[in-house]
Formats: structure tokens, sequence, C-alpha cells
């Protein structure tokens, strides 16, 4: 399975539930125009319109989830969108993540940790304090003038 076939297949999962679970959506995602093929060149080409250059011939662009799978509903709500044909050298790549679980911790160790990050936080700002430069007063300097007898 390629990269872009991941890609596309995570959006489809997307646009499968939300058609599940929502019966307007589920009308347009329907639609016999619409295909998740081109739905994914649209995600990409607007991709590509929002890319910054940041080597010689190279352009890179981070995009949220929820901001993909919204240009992939807003693709299948709209029906005269229009939809860029990407260049031949254009690649495509995308990680996902899984969100961390959620630690409980017992009063005991809410306690502890607070105490941790207090301390900590206090050795810092006194670490902050030290550092800053001493303001010295400026030495009164005295005005000379020369006498003229």
């Amino acid at each position: 399975m390629s990269k872009q076939e991941s890609i596309k297949d995570i959006i489809k999962s997307y646009l499968d539930e939300r058609a599940r679970t929502d019966e307007l959506f589920a009308k347009s995602y329907a639609k016999k125009n619409k295909s998740i093929d081109e739905c994914c060149t649209y995600i990409f080409g607007e991709a590509l319109k929002n890319s910054t250059a940041f080597a010689s011939n190279a352009q890179g662009c981070m995009m949220d989830n929820d901001v993909v799978y919204g240009m992939a509903v807003h693709y299948y709500d709209e029906d005269d969108i229009k939809v860029n044909k990407l260049p031949s050298n254009v690649r495509t790549s995308a990680s996902t993540t899984t969100p961390a679980k959620p630690v409980k911790l017992t009063e005991e160790d809410e306690k502890k940790a607070r105490e941790e990050a207090i301390k900590r936080l206090t050795e810092e700002q006194y670490a902050m304090l030290k550092k800053k430069p001493s303001r010295s007063k400026k030495e009164a300097t005295e005005v000379k003038q020369m006498s003229l007898f």
C-alpha cells in the first residue's frame, strides 16, 4: 500500500463515518459525479497552493487532520468545485499519530507532582533573577569648566 493509498483510506474512513452519522452529508457523499480519488486530488491541490518553498525546487505543507477532513467534506458538498490537476513530480506523504492515553494519578501522586512542579518553577525563577544584570547606578561625573582667568 503506497502512502497516497493510505491517505485515501484514512479520508475515506472518516467520510464513511461522517455519512453514517450525518444524514445531510450522506446525500452529498452519495453523489455520482464525486469520487475519493478526485477528492484527494482536490485536497492535494489545495495543499500545494498553501505550500511554501523550503529548498530549491522543493515545497512543503503541513495540515491538521481537521483541515483535511474539512476540505474533503467541502469537496462533496460543493457541486461546482474546481479540482486542480497535480504536476507529475508532486509527491504526498502523511503521518498519523495515535493520541496518548490519559494517565490516572492518585491524590498522593498528584500532590507530589504539584509540589515538584512548584519547586522546579521556584528554582527556575530564582535562577532567572540571578542571571539578570544588576543595574548599577551611573556615577555622576563632575563637569569641569575651564577657567578663563
